[in-house]
């Protein structure tokens, strides 16, 4: 290996993250960040399941195992079973196949989808990685994704990029290069090969199903990462420094827009982990406030969506540009990334998960018409708060009796409660019984929730199909 490729380039980023993948051990996991990850975990879990059966999941399946009769890995909610890097395709692509995936909003970053699928498909061809050596990868992978977001700002989402898919390369490269038990020279190497291999397109959020692709994409190229560092292949060892070619500033038009010091900033002593927000609507996260601040609305004064003569929603740019577009009937993906459509759906239904969106419902004249008297608009004030509060929004409505109603959610979304297990385990149970007898739901459950008993990790991905 050539000195160069050994790492004496200028990467103290890049090499931080790869000591702390070699190095961090389950016991200076805090108990508090152990219990929380298995939460997060579980709600990544459930949703996956529950996608299995969705349209372009099958489309992705048929495909792939026409090219692709390896039985290694497991994908998810069904009997099939795929080669691993195929499986991290499918598998992140189940767990953010509906939009009720996990988000860490100050990057943003859908973690999971992108950190378990490489993970699992590691443990799945591996000789017996035990559920403590699951956990603590399966940190290392939910500790970095957020920092290779937060490096890079929601900022990169509004330039055009799925930060989720680019940033993701670097959380599924760390978690199955501490997975595979990689050193630290050649975790330097496993982000490397991944970061050259980042991409995804904003423009995918108008309809197109390649857009819940893009997480499964990240999974299957981390992975990549770490099975050729471990053979030996190089990668760009400064992948996050470099001032050519390098990550950020490719990824970036301008060097003010991102910043290296949050790829380490607190490393092994901050956990971002427990910054990571579940979702309960089956939308884009930047939607929520607005559906929480109608909720709110309802409770002071409940009014029914016929009374409604016109809602007024104020928010920021980067709202504007990701989910405030006017809206085009063209798919299920495109309703759940328009706050107008799941705006009208919340008004009529008084929900909006995931029996909300269906193909029939998305040209739906009742919630086209009601659209029609939704209007979003860009609240420069907003904006000018800066990176935390991009999500706060005022909301207005104005009924036909004459009587506005107004509240305003600007609550940061790292400032909000996380909600009880109970909750987060009802989810879980909702979405996995679409797919699963609910013995085989509660053993998934449990064996997540004590996945530090597991002798060997396999136990929990058998439990994922059909047929364990």
């Amino acid at each position: 290996m050539s000195k160069k490729n050994s790492g004496t380039a200028d990467n103290p980023y890049t090499r931080g993250i790869a000591s702390y993948i070699a190095k961090q051990r389950y016991e200076d996991i805090p108990d508090k960040v152990r219990e929380r990850l298995k939460l997060v975990m579980l709600d990544s879990i459930g949703c996956g399941i529950y996608a299995a059966e969705l349209e372009w999941s099958r489309i992705l399946i048929d495909a792939l195992k026409e090219v692709d009769t390896s039985t290694g890995c497991a994908i998810w909610g069904s009997s099939d079973r795929i080669s691993a890097p195929h499986a991290a395709l499918v598998n992140g692509t189940l767990i953010q196949g509906f939009e009720i995936d996990d988000v860490f909003h100050r990057g943003p970053i859908h973690v999971g989808a992108v950190v378990l699928p490489a993970l699992f498909a590691v443990a799945e061809t591996r000789p017996k990685m035990s559920g403590r050596e699951f956990l603590r990868a399966a940190l290392v992978g939910y500790e970095i994704a957020p920092r290779a977001a937060l490096c890079m700002g929601p900022e990169h989402l509004g330039q055009g990029w799925h930060s989720g898919a680019t940033t993701g390369v670097f959380g599924a490269a760390a978690g199955a290069a501490a997975g595979l038990g990689l050193d630290e020279e050649k975790a330097v190497h496993a982000l490397g090969i991944a970061g050259t291999q980042a991409s995804g397109l904003m423009a995918a959020q108008y309809g197109a199903m390649v857009k819940r692709m893009h997480a499964g994409r990240a999974s299957q190229s981390g992975l990549y990462g770490a099975l050729l560092a471990a053979r030996g292949f190089t990668g760009i060892v400064d992948v996050f420094e470099s001032k050519y070619g390098g990550f950020c500033t490719a990824f970036s038009n301008s060097t003010d827009r991102f910043n290296l010091h949050e790829l380490t900033a607190g490393l092994g002593e901050t956990y971002h982990t427990m910054e990571i927000f579940l979702k309960f609507y089956s939308c884009v996260g930047g939607v929520h406030p607005t559906l929480d601040a109608i909720r709110e609305l309802r409770e002071k004064r409940a009014f029914s969506a016929e009374e409604v003569e016109k809602v007024t929603v104020g928010v920021s740019q980067i709202s504007v540009d990701h989910s405030g577009w006017k809206y085009r009937p063209e798919g299920v993906t495109s309703a759940q990334l328009n706050m107008s459509y799941c705006l009208a759906t919340m008004l009529i239904d008084g929900e909006c998960f995931v029996d909300q969106f269906s193909e029939n419902r998305v040209a739906d004249p009742g919630r086209l018409a009601m659209i029609e008297r939704i209007e979003i608009k860009h609240d420069p004030e907003i904006t000018a708060l800066g990176r935390p509060y991009r999500h706060k929004v005022h909301v207005e409505v104005r009924l036909k009796d004459g009587a506005v109603l107004k509240t305003t959610i600007q609550k940061r979304f790292d400032e909000m409660p996380f909600p009880s297990a109970e909750r987060v385990i009802k989810k879980f149970d909702t979405l996995a019984r679409h797919a699963f007898p609910q013995s085989q739901v509660d053993n998934i459950r449990d064996a997540v929730l004590g996945l530090e008993k597991l002798d060997d990790a396999k136990t929990l991905a058998r439990l994922l199909t059909k047929n364990p």
